[in-house]
């Protein structure tokens, strides 16, 4: 469940600084911040088949076609809300169509509506609202969890693509989907920082990669089982570890001056700049150019990735998943950052840890795991 007084609160205010008479939601990923449900048929699709439309002062309009209807006003919208769904038949209008003949104007939306102006909803939906970080705690936990259970039962001849499938599987029992799920074995994972799973055994270690997803929001780590590791394993996942908690501290660092309202807000390429010293401090300078490093995250894989001349902003109250990589190491989990607390949320409390001091944060990162 969303809070729908927050929701409402915010986009008051968007409409009114924006000189608007509503907004339209159409990407699943919007939709299921606005209302907490799930609007697509198809998972890969980049827009739903419903929109939803807050016109201001508490009034919400849901348009979609004939042949949803009926399931999105029963089992995806807030039960304690009265939000009024209307229909085209599915062979009369687009839902672009239907949203342009419904909607008030000035307006705007998150996919192509004629006469409608564009809206990037990140700004909106960056800082989690409490009932926000509550779901997020349970998705984090319970996605370790399941990722942590398949990740114990590795054996070296297993495949790629068995490892793929128990993940989704295991996430799949906790109705948790999965956009990314990547296995590396030892012959892949120090070739290919996205080490899309193929036939290939497991080998001499694995690295296992995922973000999955629940409710729209968003959860990834990375976990990393050793059966007869590579002498290189070791330092290399360390300083991955350091870079990691460094990207955190340094995520706080922005945050904070966000939070302080002063002339410039915390940005990405704040944090960017502190993840390149950071390799270079580990001794892997200049690593940070084979892999992007990661971002802001949430009702999004990621809501912003990090470059180095980047300005979108670093909110406090905000989730963040750095994903730095040393050939064939990587260190990732989703963590929640204000500007007192750093909470790891893909944290089952069962996976081996080494503590890991950086830019004056000190967390528990996930160790490699020795079978």
């Amino acid at each position: 469940m969303v809070d729908i007084d927050d929701r409402e609160s915010r986009l008051d205010r968007f409409l009114a600084a924006e000189g608007y008479e509503a907004a339209w939601f159409a990407r699943p990923n919007s939709f299921a911040w606005a209302t907490g449900g799930q609007n697509w048929v198809d998972a890969a699709a980049d827009v739903g088949d419903a929109a939803v439309g807050y016109l201001g002062d508490g009034e919400w309009t849901v348009v979609t076609n004939n042949v949803e209807a009926e399931r999105i006003a029963a089992e995806e919208l807030p039960a304690a809300l009265s939000m009024s769904v209307v229909a085209d038949d599915w062979y009369e209008a687009s839902l672009a169509e239907s949203v342009a003949a419904r909607s008030p104007t000035p307006a705007a939306a998150d996919f192509d509506v004629p006469g409608l102006e564009s809206v990037d909803p990140t700004r909106l939906r960056l800082r989690l609202g409490d009932d926000d970080l509550e779901q997020y705690r349970a998705l984090g936990e319970e996605v370790a969890l399941a990722v942590e259970t398949v990740c114990r039962e590795l054996e070296p001849g297993d495949t790629e693509h068995e490892v793929a499938a128990a993940l989704r599987i295991s996430l799949a029992s906790r109705n948790i989907d999965v956009p990314v799920a990547l296995v590396g074995g030892s012959e892949r994972a120090p070739e290919y920082r996205h080490p899309t799973p193929t036939d290939a055994a497991l080998g001499d270690y694995a690295v296992v990669i995922v973000t999955a997803r629940r409710a729209g929001l968003h959860a990834s780590c990375t976990r990393t089982v050793a059966f007869d590791p590579p002498e290189w394993l070791e330092a290399r996942h360390r300083a991955a570890q350091r870079v990691e908690t460094r990207a955190v501290a340094a995520t706080q660092e922005a945050a904070r001056a966000t939070a302080a309202d002063d002339d410039r807000e915390g940005t990405a390429g704040d944090v960017f700049a502190a993840i390149q010293e950071a390799y270079a401090d580990a001794s892997f300078d200049g690593e940070w150019r084979h892999h992007h490093q990661g971002g802001a995250t949430g009702y999004a894989g990621r809501e912003w990735f990090a470059t180095p001349d980047s300005d979108a902003p670093v909110a406090p109250e905000a989730a963040y998943a750095w994903n730095p990589t040393v050939q064939g190491a990587k260190s990732e989990d989703t963590v929640y950052v204000d500007t007192d607390d750093v909470e790891v949320l893909t944290d089952s409390g069962r996976w081996p840890t080494e503590t890991v001091e950086a830019g004056g944060l000190t967390l528990e990162r996930p160790d490699v795991l020795s079978k």
